[in-house]
């Protein structure tokens, strides 16, 4: 494996090199708060949990792709009657001094998503699941009545 030198300074780096499974990060020498530049780098990849949002005549649904949580570790939430919040975390996992780690691609950290309901939605009803690390957030819709026509004879 080729090495080559960073124009960033001192260090050394395999960038370029085609095999080489690192990635560049071109904000790393940059002075930024630690908090902010580590937190953002290690939730990175679980900060955008994909959610998909259809309608049908019944209800809103939501599914969110969130592996590796269990329901205990994700939050529904309905606010002010007309907000979505789903919520979560995946904890650090602990090291142990016997372990050699050579790699880790899971990340941790929280997410949130929020989503404004349409006024059809009866927040009072809402149900949530969780199977196969997909939740699925089912929003019923209220019963639209449909106008009662009666018909009116015309006298003469």
């Amino acid at each position: 494996m080729s090495l080559i030198p960073s124009i960033l300074g001192n260090r050394r780096s395999n960038v370029l090199d085609p095999f080489s499974l690192d990635v560049w990060d071109p904000f790393r020498d940059f002075p930024f708060p630690t908090s902010v530049s580590v937190s953002a780098r290690e939730n990175s990849a679980f900060v955008s949990t994909r959610v998909d949002w259809k309608e049908t005549p019944e209800a809103h649904v939501f599914k969110a792709d969130i592996p590796g949580l269990s329901k205990e570790e994700v939050k529904v939430q309905i606010e002010d009657d007309k907000v979505l919040h789903i919520s979560g975390e995946r904890n650090v996992q602990k090291e142990d001094r016997n372990d050699t780690w050579h790699r880790v691609e899971r990340s941790s950290g929280k997410f949130t998503r929020r989503f404004r309901l349409p006024d059809n939605a009866k927040v009072d009803k809402v149900k949530a699941s969780m199977e196969n690390g997909v939740l699925t957030v089912t929003v019923p819709k209220v019963e639209v009545k449909k106008p009662h026509v009666k018909s009116i004879e015309i006298s003469g």
